[in-house]
């Protein structure tokens, strides 16, 4: 599958240049890869695009263009490009409302652990949540959360052969099921595995 590599960046002048374009096909991408769990909870499932593009921006906001500078965002990014038996997405807890964003954050602890992705005829496939650091602590969990989602060579062969795929939420505090994830996001997802 493909990484980040340091040939596929731009120059920080050459992505000046580019950037209005990079960002709109990366917006439009990103769209088609998000995954909305009820009214609160979002996935964004990402990949070298998102990713590379996370890259650039970063390179861009901090002016880094030495090797080792760049090289360290790329160590930092490449981990959240799926492998090709795996998604990896980013979670997001969104309440508009500061007071109930509190409440519910305190009542959220371990949300993230259960959240699912589940192909038809299978078991539920649960995250694992947070491997770069801890994301909460005792009294409330975090608004964002890296996941990744470990499929099966049985898994994946289900769905190249047409099987739905399902996604949800089954935590006490937040309930969410999503009987059949939309075509377009089924097949950018079908992209991500080898």
């Amino acid at each position: 599958m493909p990484t980040i590599t340091r040939d596929s960046l731009l120059t920080l002048e050459a992505y000046s240049k580019a950037r209005p374009q990079f960002r709109a096909q990366v917006i439009a991408h990103k769209r088609l890869r998000t995954l909305h769990l009820g009214e609160h909870v979002t996935l964004l499932f990402e990949d070298e695009l998102t990713m590379r593009y996370q890259v650039q921006e970063m390179l861009r906001i901090e002016r880094i263009f030495e090797d080792a500078g760049i090289q360290d965002e790329l160590d930092t990014y490449n981990p959240l490009v799926p492998e090709g038996c795996n998604w990896k997405a980013t979670l997001l807890i969104e309440y508009e409302d500061l007071i109930e964003r509190a409440r519910m954050l305190g009542r959220l602890i371990g949300v993230e652990t259960r959240v699912y992705m589940q192909v038809a005829g299978c078991e539920r496939i649960y995250p694992i949540a947070d491997e770069d650091l801890e994301r909460q602590n005792e009294s409330k969990t975090s608004t964002v959360h890296f996941l990744r989602f470990e499929l099966s060579a049985a898994m994946i062969a289900a769905l190249r052969a047409g099987a739905e795929l399902g996604a949800g939420v089954d935590h006490a505090a937040y309930q969410a099921v999503l009987p059949l994830v939309p075509g377009p996001l089924r097949g950018s997802l079908l992209a991500d595995l080898a």
